[in-house]
């Protein structure tokens, strides 16, 4: 039996980008733990939020944790950008996974608008 976020694409892309953020940091150097450790808990946050949003009851709380999932998607720039900085995270890679957070972003702004227009 799936949970019904399970089915909601926006909650797939997000877990998805956090496997692939999982398989980037794994190649960091020591010294970067505090790197590899921020990213990949603010990649998973995504994913946890909409699935925590979704299974809240009122309309203001399912909002709440869907903000903080937005959130976590603005907190993951800078740490991919750092990531850059320090030649950790390749160019091309570091395209590829902002793409990934744009998409990710308006889905769940789309989640969140979505919420204002219903009635409970």
């Amino acid at each position: 039996m799936a949970f019904t976020f399970e089915k909601l694409l926006v909650y797939q892309k997000a877990v998805d980008f956090a496997d692939k953020i999982c398989a980037t940091t794994s190649k960091f150097p020591n010294g970067y733990y505090f790197l590899r450790d921020q990213l990949n808990r603010a990649s998973l946050s995504i994913s946890a939020n909409i699935a925590e949003g979704n299974g809240r009851f009122t309309k203001n709380d399912r909002k709440h944790f869907f903000v903080i999932a937005r959130g976590s998607i603005q907190e993951c720039i800078p740490l991919l950008e750092l990531g850059r900085r320090k030649q950790l995270i390749n160019k091309l890679t570091i395209n590829e996974l902002r793409n990934h957070l744009e998409i990710i972003a308006k889905m769940v702004s789309g989640l969140i608008n979505g919420l204002k227009k219903r009635t409970k």
